[in-house]
């Protein structure tokens, strides 16, 4: 999508060691108007999908899935990093490498809002090594659903995730993807 490769370019920095910085328009400051392009791009890629439920994680996933949720009149479950009290005792649980945290988080889900037999649209703002919507299958998969696609809003090819998430056999579609992030540069692929 032309119009977030567009900020990328102009705005996102490169940090080193495949960090790409997008905190001032996707992940800490968001920018509404192009997060609702890109949700209504990401809805027109999975419509045909049936989907009945988007997932995410929280926090920076939520943004492009509730976008992507609004034009898709459904609604958005977001794996939480903490158990709040509110939560039933009995929880999907999961724990996922995170590469911006450089640790291990949970991702936990009430069974109180991901029931069995949902089809389940994952989408999230990267997927880089796979690992954070591997847990989101995880989630999916022992909640008793099936997972209907994948979409992310940025894709770093050379993280390997694609490769990773290929043997579900769904959709996978990313709105800007990135082949390289050597000597500081970001190159997008073609």
């Amino acid at each position: 999508m032309q119009a977030l490769i567009e900020r990328i370019k102009r705005d996102g920095r490169n940090l080193g060691n495949g960090i790409l910085k997008v905190d001032g328009f996707i992940n800490h400051q968001v920018d509404a108007e192009l997060m609702d392009a890109c949700g209504a791009e990401l809805a027109r890629r999975f419509a045909h999908l049936g989907s009945t439920k988007i997932l995410t994680a929280e926090i920076s996933g939520i943004a492009p899935a509730l976008m992507t949720a609004k034009y898709l009149g459904l609604p958005v479950v977001y794996a939480r990093k903490a158990k709040p009290v509110t939560m039933p005792n009995e929880v999907f649980l999961t724990l996922t490498p995170s590469h911006t945290k450089g640790r291990t988080v949970e991702l936990i889900v009430s069974p109180e809002v991901l029931g069995s037999h949902e089809k389940i649209l994952i989408i999230d703002d990267f997927l880089a090594t796979g690992q954070t919507i591997m847990g989101l299958v995880r989630l999916t998969q022992v909640a008793g659903s099936s997972i209907t696609g994948i979409g992310a809003l940025v894709e770093k090819t050379f993280e390997g995730g694609r490769a990773l998430l290929q043997s579900l056999d769904v959709p996978i579609e990313s709105l800007a993807i990135i082949s390289s992030m050597a000597d500081g540069r970001i190159v997008f692929a073609e």
